[in-house]
Parts: structure tokens; sequence; C-alpha cells
């Protein structure tokens, strides 16, 4: 795959440390979550996200609805460190502008939705002239400098994100519910961000539609671009459900995103415990080659050539085999689906006659039909020798 020219140059951003992990720039793709505790309930959103990092989330993210929210953050650290967890908390604000204040204090990360931040939360059609809607544009970056500058004090990184289902009614009036109001729901607030000299901000579009979400990350991406903002970009399909719908909505938005070179953090929403959401994260970073972190394995879905049960071998070589990052091993059936489609596996184990395996390193066959019984032991030998592992 090192020869393969299909995946894109990742798009390049500058370098943003949450607390103690750097997201864009030359840093692997980041992954996050979301506590779904009442963020007042201490003991309990510590061990969510004890839970959740131990799983692999880079980031956590909480609820933070008022000040007392806000202020909760100081504790949940506290509970944290007391059991050697060490992650950035973000806070999910909403609505509330003195909650956000409150959280720069405590928070390493805050995030803000433009659509609800500084303007009406419910949707009145109002015509706006050029004029009216300037006005309005200026209101709000009267507003914003006050917080800007209280940003500047803090240190502290925002995360700017605009979602489908939450626009302001000022730009549903011009740009419609679409994914460049969206996106000039986000640019309205990085304009002012930038032209007042802060530039500690990761963007965001969300959407339960992939095909929508898709589009607003494009055009997000091209705008930023175009006017030298190199922002890194978070993506996720809010709200995408649960089980394989809600897996397979985030893979279509979040994968396409990432082999268009698009993307630096990521969080998969599901409608289930936030631990879940971990490895399907990873495992959509490890299908588009954008960070591997474990072994890639190739198997045939099985036909009537199939040799021997291909699920149950596939799955055993998996519980021994799995943990080997970078490293590809194919699991075939029989001879016809094997040395050609095996790729450019570092492994294979190829059914070729009724209770026998042929193994293969880099494409070449080095052991000839062995006994199917003896065969995943040989494979772990045949690994563990190739890549020098000592048992």
């Amino acid at each position: 795959m090192k020869n393969f020219k299909a995946l894109k140059t990742r798009r390049k951003t500058r370098t943003v440390m949450i607390g103690n992990v750097g997201i864009g720039g030359d840093n692997p793709v980041r992954v996050q979550t979301m506590a779904n505790t009442d963020t007042l309930d201490i003991k309990a959103t510590v061990a969510q996200i004890e839970k959740c990092v131990k799983a692999g989330a880079e980031l956590v993210r909480v609820t933070v609805p008022s000040v007392k929210h806000a202020e909760a953050i100081c504790d949940i650290k506290k509970g944290l460190a007391k059991n050697k967890i060490n992650v950035p908390i973000i806070a999910d604000v909403h609505f509330s502008k003195a909650a956000a204040i409150a959280a720069l204090k405590y928070a390493d990360k805050v995030r803000l939705n433009p659509g609800n931040f500084l303007d009406q939360r419910f949707f009145k059609f109002k015509e706006y002239t050029d004029k009216t809607y300037g006005q309005e544009l200026a209101r709000i970056e009267k507003e914003l400098i006050p917080f800007i500058e209280k940003c500047k004090k803090a240190k502290i990184f925002l995360r700017i994100g605009a979602n489908h289902g939450s626009l302001s009614g000022r730009v549903l009036s011009r740009y419609g519910n679409t994914p460049l109001g969206m996106v000039e729901s986000a640019m309205e607030y990085l304009r002012v961000f930038k032209k007042h000299d802060f530039n500690k901000i990761i963007a965001a579009m969300k959407s339960s539609n992939p095909l929508v979400m898709i589009e607003a990350n494009r055009l997000l991406a091209n705008k930023m671009d175009q006017e030298k903002m190199d922002y890194p970009i978070h993506l996720g399909v809010t709200e995408a459900g649960n089980a394989e719908e809600g897996r397979i909505k985030s893979a279509i938005g979040i994968g396409t995103l990432l082999l268009e070179g698009i993307g630096d953090t990521i969080r998969v929403s599901l409608t289930e415990d936030p631990v879940r959401e971990i490895s399907v994260c990873y495992n959509i970073l490890q299908a588009t080659h954008r960070r591997i972190t474990k072994t890639e394995f190739i198997s045939c879905p099985s036909c009537g050539r199939t040799l021997f049960d291909i699920e149950n071998v596939t799955n055993k070589i998996k519980q021994r085999l799995g943990n080997l990052k970078g490293v590809r091993i194919a699991i075939m059936g029989c001879i016809v689906n094997g040395p050609g489609e095996m790729g450019d596996a570092d492994f294979g184990y190829i059914g070729s006659v009724p209770g026998k395996v042929n193994l293969y390193y880099k494409n070449k066959l080095v052991i000839n039909n062995i006994a199917q019984e003896e065969a995943l032991e040989a494979l772990v030998r045949l690994v563990n020798e190739k890549l020098g592992i000592k048992k």
C-alpha cells in the first residue's frame, strides 16, 4: 500500500495543543468521544471518562449548559488525576455565554455553536438587506470582542462548530438550511476571531445526513483555504443512530472526507455507551489508512470452493495476531482467491486441498500443504520469525 496513490495528501493545518494532545499539523488524526452522564454527577462522569480513555479516547467532551456544570470540570479533573488519568476535557456549550466564560477557566477546550451562541434560539423568518445583515454581523463582532479577550487571557482553544439542525434564523433567512448556510454560520465567527488575532481554533460541520456533512466540510475546507485559515477540522456525523446504521453513516461521512485529505480529529456519535464509539473511530481510520493501529486482515467471504471453516479460522487468527501495527494478513479459502487476491499482504493463510493449508510470506509460498490442525500455530511461528518477535 505504500505506493498506492489514490489516498489524497492530508490538508495542511496548524497544530493546536489541547492539553497534552496535538491536533492538526503532522499529528495523527485524533479520536474523541463525549460523556453522556450528567456533568454534575462527578463520580459517574469520572468513571465513564476513565473507561473511554482505557478504550483509546484521546479527548473527551462533557455537557456544559450552566456555570455550575463548567465549575464541575474542576472536580472531574481532580477525580481523573487521582486515578492517574490525564485526558483533555472539552466543554460543550450551547446558548449560555456565562457558561462559556466560566468554562474558559476549567476546560482544555470550549465548543461553541454559532447558531445559538449570540443569535436568537428560535427561527423567525425575516428579510435581510445587505445593510441589515451587515448590522447583525457588526453586533455579533461587538459582543464577541470581550469574549475573545477572555479567551486570550485563558490561553484556551475553541471549537467553532455549526450543526445542520441549529442554524440561526438570520443565517436560515439568507442561505436556507443548506451546507453553504452551515459554512457561512461558522465563517462569520472565524473571520471575527481571525481579525482580532485569535487563532486557537478547530472548525467543524456536523449533520445527521452524511451527504450534507460531506458537502459542508468540503465547502468549509475550500473556504478556509481561500481565506488563509489553516485551522484543523473536527469530523463527525451527528445523531447517526445506533447499531449498524450509525456505524455505516459514520463510516460514509467521516471515511469519505478522510480519503479526500480532510479531517484532523473525529468522533463517531452513536446512541450507545460512548465507549463503543471509540473502536469504530479506529476502524474508520484503519480502513482509510489515515491511522494504522492494529493488524489489517483480508479474508474472502467464502463460497462452495472454501476448503475450511473460514469464519472460525479468521476469528482465531485475529485473536492471536490482531495487535501487529501495520501488518497485513490474508485468510483465503482456496487457491482461486488465494495468492492473486492476497494483494500486498505480508502473510497469507490459503486453503490448498481439503484439510491442507499453504502459508505465504510477501506473496511467496514458504510452507506447502501443512495440516489444517497445525496451520494456525505454524502461521504464528512464521509471523514471529519474520517480524523478530521473541516468544
